[in-house]
């Protein structure tokens, strides 16, 4: 076990260790540790505590001070400055005709480089933007190419749900979402529904999946065929919260030769879980063909 503490270098950014050396760190705290970039200006996440080595990436760096007065002026007076670089190469990419949106703008605490964060639909070249860059501040110069969900994460927002974006207030790290949890929770899966702002799939759709995929089991899908205590019947709702499904008795067969469909009763019967015990999965085939035709239509809209 190594002892270490939580460094935050963003808002709802990713936490690096860092050994706290003889400081008495608490949460809250301004530091100055030494990264791969150089010095930076942290947050202290969370205080000393211990971690298996293993989950430590080597080698691990100590903290170099607490943050004084002059250090949290300087951070600050790096803050200041970020809107007029947004600004001056917001007017560069417009002169070169570039197809590119700059996102935001990162000072170094050392003031050795700034980096310019952006999003493109391709590769995009930008050598004579540095250039014309470098001239400007007199300083090294980094572009850096972002996807949407970073941008969303960077620039913060207001989901569907009225609250502030997960991503932007309290996210590390991005899970990876599928659609296959979208139909795990029975929602729609109409793109503009289970899409956030960032035109992907909504990070929520994760929260509860586990939940939903242990509830699933055992339970069938619309159109299975079930027997229960009065017969064989067809499952026309299935309440995967409740543990409840609602059923038709099946009165007649299906005659193929003659044309004639199956025949179901006008009555529902609400059975639960465990009061059943599935057939077939009957008229569910084919609504599983249609949910894969939607799934393959859904994956070239939110393709990442």
């Amino acid at each position: 076990m190594i002892n270490v503490v939580g460094v935050r270098f963003k808002t709802a950014g990713k936490v690096y260790f860092f050994d706290p050396a003889d400081f008495d760190l608490k949460e809250g705290d301004s530091v100055i540790v030494e990264t791969a970039r150089g010095m930076e200006f942290g947050t202290v996440s969370s205080g000393p505590k211990d971690v298996n080595e293993k989950d430590i990436v080597k080698p691990l760096k100590k903290v170099v001070r607490i943050a004084n007065e002059k250090d949290i002026a300087r951070n600050e007076e790096n803050e200041k400055k970020r809107g007029e670089a947004m600004m001056i190469c917001q007017q560069k990419i417009e002169k070169h005709g570039l197809e590119m949106k700059l996102v935001d703008v990162e000072y170094t605490f050392d003031n050795n480089k700034i980096i310019f964060y952006f999003t493109a639909d391709g590769r995009v070249d930008f050598r004579e933007l540095v250039k014309d860059l470098a001239s400007v501040f007199r300083m090294r110069i980094e572009l850096r190419q972002i996807g949407v969900r970073d941008e969303a994460k960077m620039l913060g927002g207001v989901g569907c749900c009225g609250r502030g974006l997960c991503c932007h207030e309290w996210m590390n790290d991005f899970h990876p979402v599928s659609i296959k949890m979208a139909k795990t929770q029975n929602l729609s899966l109409n793109p503009v529904k289970i899409s956030g702002i960032c035109g992907r799939l909504m990070c929520c759709l994760q929260y509860e999946n586990d939940v939903y995929t242990e509830l699933r089991k055992g339970m069938p899908n619309m159109g299975d065929r079930i027997k229960i205590k009065e017969g064989i019947a067809v499952v026309t709702e299935s309440n995967i919260l409740e543990q409840k499904i609602k059923c038709r008795l099946v009165e007649e067969e299906a005659d193929k030769e003659n044309g004639y469909p199956e025949k179901l009763s006008t009555e529902i019967y609400n059975v639960e879980k465990g009061e059943f015990k599935k057939i077939d999965k009957g008229r569910g085939r084919n609504k599983k063909k249609k949910d894969e035709e939607i799934t393959e239509e859904l994956k070239a809209i939110l393709k990442d």
